[in-house]
């Protein structure tokens, strides 16, 4: 155990251990502690059999199934994920568990997801999916008093369930020849779980959610990607896309029956003079947050639409040319978006979401995106800090080398400027991050892994989600949870870590060596960390 002192009256106290997958028998929050979102992924050799044909059910579909040779490897960790490799969807479902740590990293208690080898209130249950490695973020209600997140209404240790159908927008074309729910889940300050199921990102995840339950409402917000199959994709799967709004369900899952997707927010490229992407992969949106009631999302990956951070335009005034900042006295939407199902395929969604101005506008397929914004946490009206998770390269030998070289990658923050109406990159937190350089993690293999001949060892390649606190001192504290690169077959299953930083929040120039980011907690071995925030309380 190592001790950084970050002032007289703040310490941060670094655990390197893994976190224990025990259940605590308290699970009550407590104000001012953190919460972290963890897989963990169950270590059975038989969960799957060498020389299956996957995707499971793949023959029945238009898809087809991968190849003739079925799964490299059984179920053992990390091997098990050398199956990416074979199956493009390839992923199982996991346990997830919600830790509450101090803001140092003392574990306080841990408390499962209601699970199929759990289960809880009356047979409620949703799991995770290892190694997907953009879902699970938490997100505060509107009020404060309630954490949401998402998942899959499945078992554990079910495979490619991360690609499925939904139910209710099945896509022919689609590989994967299964159907589940995704759902999102509310917990409130005594741990107790009540989940929303919904027919959203049918063919991919939904990755972020927000309660809002202010002023009366009951509706919830949400993030993420859709579609796994051919081009046009059906309505069900182009309306499922992107950022959804829905009616929190105050029954079990056993009496929802969730309908048709209901997106409140779309953009297209051709706002911004590009020619049209394919229908619905502009909104392949991961991040997710609220504030001054304006909804912001980003986008940091695919090859179509524009990694950058947007919002929706609820008045309808704020986004000339696709790009521009939220109106003043903006009002949260509590409605779906409208739109034409006779011009759907043609058009996609009306778009009224924009870029916000001083963020790029660069179309994925003009160029390479250099940024990769994945969670945005805002200390005050006039300072963001985006977490950019770098671009995942693992194509060669020079992997470690080059996450090192990243510029964007880590903690950018962002400066408005209210008489040019834009934002500014200011900076970006990379130090003490240690990018490209691989760490060890107890049980996990040395060398190199024979399937892809490149090392095993993971190494920090940026942040993904992200949240904060301003002092009264003028400083804000920052933990944010880190992406990894490696020789893995799917660098998603890495064990990454919880980071924390301390920032000036009126500085505009880069502190250079004065800011360091410290490991707050580690992953263990077959575990991974996704979203960080602070507790629910009342």
């Amino acid at each position: 155990m190592q001790t950084i002192f970050l002032r007289p009256a703040i310490a941060l106290t670094l655990i390197a251990a893994g976190v224990a997958t025990q259940v605590a028998h308290a699970s009550q929050f407590q104000p001012g502690n953190l919460v972290v979102s963890r897989g963990v992924y169950d270590n059975l050799s038989s969960n799957v059999q060498p020389g299956t044909v996957l995707p499971p059910n793949c023959a029945s579909t238009q898809g087809g199934c991968s190849a003739a040779t079925g799964a490299t490897n059984d179920g053992t960790f990390p091997y098990v994920f050398n199956n990416a490799i074979y199956d493009g969807s390839f992923g199982i479902t996991a346990r997830a568990f919600l830790d509450q740590i101090t803001p140092g990293g003392r574990l306080v208690n841990t408390l499962e997801v209601p699970n199929s080898m759990h289960p809880g209130h009356g047979g409620d249950q949703m799991v995770t999916s290892f190694s997907s490695k953009s879902e699970m973020a938490l997100n505060l209600s509107t009020d404060g008093k309630y954490l949401t997140f998402m998942g899959y209404v499945a078992p554990v240790n079910a495979i490619d369930v991360s690609n499925s159908n939904t139910p209710g927008a099945v896509d022919p074309t689609n590989p994967v020849g299964e159907n589940f729910y995704r759902a999102v889940a509310r917990v409130d300050e005594n741990g107790q779980f009540k989940f929303t199921e919904t027919n959203a990102y049918s063919g991919n995840n939904g990755r972020a959610a927000i309660l809002n339950n202010s002023n009366g409402q009951n509706i919830v917000y949400t993030s993420g990607n859709a579609g796994n199959g051919g081009n046009p994709q059906p309505n069900g799967v182009v309306l499922g896309a992107g950022a959804q709004v829905m009616d929190e369900s105050r029954q079990h899952e056993a009496q929802q029956t969730p309908g048709t997707p209901t997106p409140v927010g779309s953009f297209s490229v051709t706002e911004l003079g590009d020619k049209a992407d394919k229908i619905g992969k502009d909104d392949n949106f991961r991040g997710l947050t609220i504030y001054n009631n304006v909804l912001y999302y980003t986008k940091g990956s695919g090859g179509n639409g524009v990694n950058t951070v947007y919002f929706l335009d609820t008045t309808g005034t704020a986004c000339p040319n696709g790009v521009g900042v939220p109106a003043p006295n903006a009002k949260l939407p509590t409605q779906p978006l409208t739109y034409s199902a006779a011009t759907l395929q043609a058009n996609g969604l009306p778009s009224n979401m924009c870029v916000l101005r001083g963020f790029p506008t660069t179309s994925n397929k003009a160029t390479n995106p250099t940024h990769f914004p994945f969670g945005v946490w805002f200390a005050d009206a006039n300072t963001l800090y985006v977490a950019d998770e770098g671009d995942g390269y693992a194509g060669g030998s020079d992997l470690y080398t080059h996450a090192a070289a990243q510029q964007l990658a880590g903690l950018q923050k962002w400066v408005y400027n209210a008489k040019t109406q834009s934002w500014t990159l200011a900076y970006t937190l990379q130090n003490g991050l240690n990018l490209g350089k691989p760490y060890t993690v107890d049980g996990y293999p040395t060398g190199a892994n024979q399937a892809t001949n490149l090392p095993w060892g993971p190494a920090t390649d940026g942040l993904r989600n992200l949240t904060g606190r301003v002092e009264g001192d003028g400083t804000v504290m920052l933990w944010a949870i880190t992406s990894t690169v490696s020789g893995s077959g799917d660098q998603g299953a890495d064990p990454n870590k919880l980071v924390a930083i301390r920032d000036l929040v009126k500085n505009t120039t880069a502190p250079g060596n004065r800011e360091q980011f410290v490991t707050v907690r580690s992953a263990g071995f077959a575990e991974v960390l996704r979203g960080v925030s602070f507790t629910p309380t009342h």
